[in-house]
């Protein structure tokens, strides 16, 4: 593995915004936050690089958030002295679904391209020309490939990916770099989530993932899985977000199936199927 570079600390971090920087005012930064610790390590880089004055942090809401991000996202802010940008379609993804009259799944996450990434290219697009601006995505080394399928769809504007870049970093390297800027992780991930996205739901999500959600946040999972319900009946068709895969065919198999299938049954699922969409990217 390349060698590390030392992390600023606080105080170094705001002494270097405060130094003259060499073409500084010929571009803006906007850093495409999702409001986990990839994408707040990318922006400290960012800032690190340029001054925080022409850093925006953008984030696109889909009001089914976890309550602790937004406590998050206006921490990171504050610390990293750059502009929070908070945007929002009106529509949460089961909006999203009624009015699509289609339920988002794992090979189809219609609650992203409208929610996310319609949503956020649009907003680049109304306020700055290819020129004008960089944008950056919170992918790491680990997740290169993502990275290499974005950045050519979204020319002529330049996306860069600053934790594909040397140094390389961990995730738990990443929570690191949170614990020494004083600022406390987004509580999903003390629960066990591989993410800090729509408060831990997600329709490309794995097994494990819902197993986790209806464990951590059982509420939670009972809410989605009446709007589920609600939305097959309006559809009127056997839709659903998963899909039973036993005796090698594939049925949907809803919310409350897999629930009850869990709470009666000995029933065996993958631990490692997470899964999870790639929001802004994929």
């Amino acid at each position: 593995m390349p060698g590390r570079r030392t992390i600023l600390s606080s105080k170094e971090i705001n002494e270097e915004n405060r130094r003259p920087k060499i073409n500084m005012n010929e571009k803006q930064h906007v850093v495409m936050f999702s409001g986990g610790v990839g994408s707040y390590c990318a922006a400290r880089r960012v800032v690190e690089a340029y001054c925080a004055d022409s850093v925006k942090l953008l984030f696109a809401d889909t009001l089914i958030e976890d309550e602790d991000l937004y406590r998050f996202l206006n921490e990171a802010a504050t610390h990293l002295g750059a502009e929070l940008c908070v945007i929002k379609d009106g529509r949460d993804p089961w909006a999203v679904f009624r009015d699509e009259r289609f339920i988002g799944n794992t090979r189809v996450d219609i609650c992203s391209r409208v929610l996310k990434r319609e949503l956020l290219d649009k907003w680049v697009k109304e306020h700055y020309g290819p020129e004008e601006v960089v944008c950056y995505i919170g992918v790491d080394w680990t997740e290169a490939h993502r990275y290499d399928r974005l950045a050519p769809r979204k020319l002529p504007y330049i996306y860069k990916a600053p934790m594909c870049d040397d140094p390389y970093i961990s995730k738990p390297e990443m929570m690191a770099i949170l614990a020494t800027d004083g600022i406390r992780p987004p509580r999903l991930y003390d629960l066990g989530f591989a993410h800090n996205n729509c408060g831990g739901f997600c329709v490309k999500a794995g097994h494990a993932t819902f197993k986790r959600l209806l464990e951590k946040l059982p509420e939670r999972y009972a809410y989605h899985e009446k709007q589920e319900e609600s939305l097959r009946q309006h559809i009127g068709k056997d839709v659903a977000i998963m899909k039973d895969r036993r005796g090698g065919e594939s049925r949907p198999m809803t919310m409350r199936e897999f629930r009850e299938r869990l709470t009666t049954e000995d029933l065996q699922i993958d631990l490692f199927d997470i899964g999870g969409c790639g929001c802004a990217i994929d």
